[in-house]
């Protein structure tokens, strides 16, 4: 067999987040025939730096398992790495199933020959991996991993989704788990597959003061769960209902720290003062600056893994700072709590949409839309213009409705890439990913199948990883009770009407917490860190410096035409500052990665970089 070399990064110390690794500080454990290296900066034993809230490892002859994160197995985390061998030779793979909590876990057998990795339900934790003539090398970060050619194909899905989902890595042959997902190794050959999917149960409930109380304990031990072993807690606080709930739940006085912005539309501090009020929390406010965005995008930038978009890290970052000059070690999270439980504004909005497919068809093709787009086609009053934009977005399928404000889509592929960057990418493999994942699960209902879409890319790939990096960068843990193991299972439980009534969001949510909640906070609208740069990039001269100049610098490298980033950064961020203004974020913050991370032998995409497919690794 030949040699596995695992590259795992199970080290964590809270105050520096994951340690980083380096080849000059690699110790070698051989069993047998499979050499495997375990890299870390301090090394402890085996090589893996001593965190015992955070690890746990177990080696004997030719097997070596590791268990990184605050998991749990059956009634406790003793022992945890040597019960999941235990389970792993009567059950295999599935043997991931009965780990509880956030985890990234890995099994080398040198006896057999096989590798087992695996990730929890949420996706808090990353593992990436890649096989080669040499075997298997894997890592918890993308950092760990060795640099090689940037993947095209990465590039045009971090410009699609304005982050990287898996199972692609921003460098090619290199690929990384889905939430719930494990890779198995075995005779050199790499198998995926999923030992945890959210299985909906959409006619089973029970009446409501069943499910209220319920939910209600399900929520205090999500809570118990992510703060245990904590030195010193903290919350995030945005004043919306998921953050509000956490907060009123941690043990008085809560420490809470919320972000505002001085610009109008943009400032949601009132309903954080709210809750503060309310909960009477030991609260901490800071007002962000287009200065403190520009002193922080080199940071983040040279913090990021792999490319990521989501302008929102920076005021998450400054939130996570604010609470570790306090002497918190760990932040609480309400991430989750919108897919969960039914809170974004696009469930409601595609519900109305989905309303135009149950009218009867004859209805539809042969009056309703002979009508609008025949005889009063050229009319243009209010009425008749709605009503063939709302048919036009009615008729386009979902999940492709949902991408219909897709920022690359309304500009088109062909007026922002370069020609060649362009041939060497598949365009569709975005909405591709995006299908197969929302019809993975047939005969579920519309707001469901969002769900499912939601939990793996707007949660995993970038609410997680914007607060998980914020934090990291800042020096403290993060956790998120409301994708806590039993709440992902209540919420599959949840019938459908209970999340979505109408086009009332959140509706058994908000009865549940009536009692908990205030008044304003369960009326007030999401909003969340949002950050008002497009305005900023107008009116702060070094800001816009940072990005011009970002996109300027990015003009040779034949990924974006020239032409389009000069009509971006001199007439479209001028006409639509908020609209436009984040694809000067997305653009810039690609730049500033590439400046940092990429080698100049990865520096530039080559123009016959090969199509590959979207899911690269097979399944179990």
């Amino acid at each position: 067999m030949s040699g596995l070399c695992g590259y795992l990064n199970l080290g964590r110390d809270a105050r520096c987040g994951p340690l980083p690794l380096a080849a000059s500080t690699a110790s070698l454990a051989r069993f047998d025939a499979v050499p495997v290296r375990i890299l870390t900066d301090e090394p402890c034993g085996l090589g893996i730096a001593a965190c015992a809230d955070s690890v746990s490892v177990h080696q004997e002859p030719g097997l070596l398992a590791a268990v990184w994160g605050r998991a749990s197995l059956d009634a406790g985390k003793a022992q945890l790495a040597q019960r999941l061998v235990t389970l792993w030779r009567t059950r295999g793979p599935q043997a991931c199933a009965e780990l509880a909590g956030p985890f990234a876990a890995c099994i080398m057998d040198g006896n057999t020959g096989h590798v087992l990795l695996a990730v929890g339900r949420s996706g808090e934790h990353t593992m990436h991996y890649q096989g080669g003539p040499q075997g298997l090398l894997f890592a918890t970060s993308v950092a760990a991993m060795p640099a090689g050619e940037l993947d095209a194909q990465s590039l045009f899905n971090y410009l699609y989704f304005h982050m990287i989902p898996a199972p692609r890595s921003v460098y090619r042959n290199q690929q990384r788990l889905q939430p719930g997902e494990y890779l198995l190794y075995r005779q050199g050959r790499m198998e995926r597959g999923a030992y945890w999917r959210m299985r909906f149960r959409e006619k089973q409930a029970a009446p409501f003061v069943v499910m209220k109380r319920q939910f209600l304990g399900v929520l205090q031990d999500s809570v118990r769960q992510a703060t245990e072993g904590a030195d010193r807690i903290g919350a995030f606080l945005s004043g919306g209902t998921d953050s509000s709930t956490l907060a009123g739940l941690l043990e008085k006085p809560a420490r809470t720290y919320s972000i505002g912005f001085d610009v109008d539309g943009y400032d949601e501090m009132a309903y954080a003062r709210i809750a503060a009020k309310h909960f009477q929390t030991d609260h901490h406010e800071y007002y962000l600056t287009a200065g403190d965005v520009a002193d922080a995008i080199p940071r983040i930038a040279a913090a990021s893994p792999q490319p990521f978009g989501n302008s929102s890290i920076v005021p998450a970052y400054f939130c996570a700072q604010m609470a570790r000059a306090d002497g918190v070690t760990r932040l609480i999270g309400g991430d989750g709590g919108d897919e969960l439980f039914g809170g974004n504004e696009r469930y409601a909005r595609q519900a109305v949409f989905a309303r135009y497919e149950q009218l009867p068809s004859a209805l539809r093709q042969l009056l309703l839309e002979p009508l609008l787009f025949g005889l009063l086609g050229r009319w243009q009053a209010p009425l008749p213009r709605k009503a063939r934009s709302y048919i036009d977005q009615a008729l386009v399928p979902m999940p492709a409705r949902l991408e219909t404000y897709n920022l690359l889509q309304r500009y088109g592929p062909g007026e922002v890439l370069h020609a060649d960057f362009l041939a060497a990418v598949d365009a569709g493999a975005p909405l591709d990913q995006l299908n197969a994942c929302y019809w993975e699960s047939h005969g579920l209902s519309q707001i469901n199948r969002m769900q499912a879409l939601d939990l793996r890319y707007t949660l995993a790939d970038n609410d997680l990883r914007k607060v998980s990096l914020a934090c990291e960068l800042a020096g403290v843990e993060a956790a998120f009770p409301f994708l806590d193991d039993q709440m992902l299972a209540f919420s599959a439980r949840l019938p459908p009407r209970d999340k979505l009534n109408g086009v009332r969001l959140r509706y058994f949510f908000k009865h549940a917490l009536r009692e908990h909640l205030p008044r304003d906070i369960l009326r007030k609208k999401k909003h969340g860190f949002g950050m008002p740069f497009g305005q900023w990039l107008l009116s702060d001269a070094r800001l816009r410096e940072l990005a011009f100049d970002s996109l300027h610098d990015l003009k040779p490298r034949r990924i974006v035409r020239t032409d389009f980033i000069d009509r971006l950064t001199r007439t479209l961020v001028h006409e639509h500052p908020a609209y436009h203004g984040t694809m000067v974020w997305v653009l810039m913050m690609l730049e500033q990665w590439l400046q940092q991370h990429a080698t100049p032998r990865c520096a530039a995409v080559p123009a016959d970089a090969e199509k590959t497919a979207a899911d690269p690794a097979p399944r179990a």
